[in-house]
C-alpha cells in the first residue's frame, strides 16, 4: 500500500471512512453541550450533571465516507514541454493516495470507478479541457481531484467557485521552459487558439509579468474554495506534494 493518503479536513479513524464534523457516534468524544429534547439518553453526562446541576450530552465525532474524483486535463497546451506524461505520474500518486477510499476518474463524458493506479493507463485524458468539463465536475462525486496547466482561457476563479462544493484540490504542472523562457526573440504560436506572435524582449517582460499575475490568481482561488499545489515538469513528485501540504503519512 502507498505510504501516503491525500490530506483532508477530515481525519481518517480507518480505511473507507473520515472523521467529520458533523456529530455522530464513534468512539472519540468530540464536545459537551446542554441537552436537548430528543437527545439519546445513553448519552447524558451525569458526572456534568453533578457538578452543575444541568444536564449536558456527550457528541461524538462521526465518521463519513471519503469520495475523490480524478480529473487530468488533455488540451492541447499539456502535450508541450513534457508536461502531458508529467501530469499524468501526478494523477498516478494522487490516485495511490486516495485509494483505498472511493476514487473515480471523470473523462469526456464518462466516470469509471479506480481501484488500481494500474488502470488508470486505460483512462484518457480529457482533451475539451476545463471549461467544456465544467457541469461534469459540478457535478462529480467526493472531492475533485485536478490535474492541469492551467493556461488556458478559462475563467478559473469562476470555475472553482462553481466547483467549491466539491472542495478541488488544484495541482497545477508548468514546464521550466513556460516558468521562464530562453531571452531572445522568436515567434509563438497559441496551441489553444493557433494565433501566432512575435516575442521580442518587451514581449517577454509582459509574458512574465502576466503569467505571475495568473498564477497568483489561481492559486488565491484554489486556497479559497479547495486546495492548490504547484509542480514543474521533472521535479520529485512525492517530495512536492508533501511540502506543499496535499500528501500526509497514513
Amino acid at each position: 500500500m502507498f505510504r501516503y493518503r491525500i490530506r483532508t479536513p477530515l481525519r481518517r479513524p480507518q480505511p473507507g471512512g473520515r472523521k467529520s464534523r458533523r456529530a455522530g457516534e464513534s468512539l472519540d468524544f468530540m464536545e459537551l453541550r446542554g441537552y436537548a429534547p430528543g437527545d439519546d439518553p445513553r448519552f447524558v453526562d451525569w458526572k456534568a450533571y453533578a457538578r452543575t446541576g444541568r444536564l449536558y450530552t456527550r457528541v461524538w465525532e462521526g465518521e463519513e465516507r471519503v469520495r475523490f474524483t480524478l480529473w487530468l486535463d488533455g488540451s492541447p497546451s499539456m502535450r508541450l514541454f513534457g508536461k502531458e506524461d508529467f501530469a499524468r505520474e501526478v494523477a498516478r500518486v494522487l490516485l495511490a493516495a486516495a485509494l483505498p477510499d472511493e476514487t473515480h476518474a471523470l473523462g469526456a463524458g464518462s466516470l469509471r470507478r479506480l481501484r488500481s493506479p494500474l488502470e488508470l493507463r486505460r483512462y484518457a485524458a480529457d482533451a475539451r479541457g476545463p471549461a467544456a468539463a465544467r457541469t461534469e465536475l459540478a457535478h462529480a462525486r467526493g472531492q475533485l481531484l485536478l490535474v492541469t496547466d492551467g493556461l488556458d482561457e478559462t475563467d478559473w476563479a469562476a470555475l472553482l467557485r462553481r466547483l467549491a462544493p466539491r472542495r478541488p484540490l488544484l495541482v497545477q504542472v508548468l514546464a521550466p521552459e513556460e516558468l521562464d523562457p530562453p531571452p531572445r526573440a522568436e515567434e509563438w504560436r497559441d496551441v489553444e487558439t493557433g494565433e501566432r506572435v512575435h516575442v521580442d524582449a518587451a514581449a517577454l517582460r509582459a509574458w512574465r509579468k502576466a503569467l505571475a499575475a495568473h498564477l497568483r490568481t489561481l492559486q488565491r482561488a484554489a486556497a479559497a474554495y479547495g486546495g492548490y499545489a504547484h509542480l514543474r515538469v521533472g521535479e520529485p513528485i512525492v517530495p512536492a506534494l508533501r511540502r506543499q501540504g496535499v500528501l500526509e503519512w497514513r
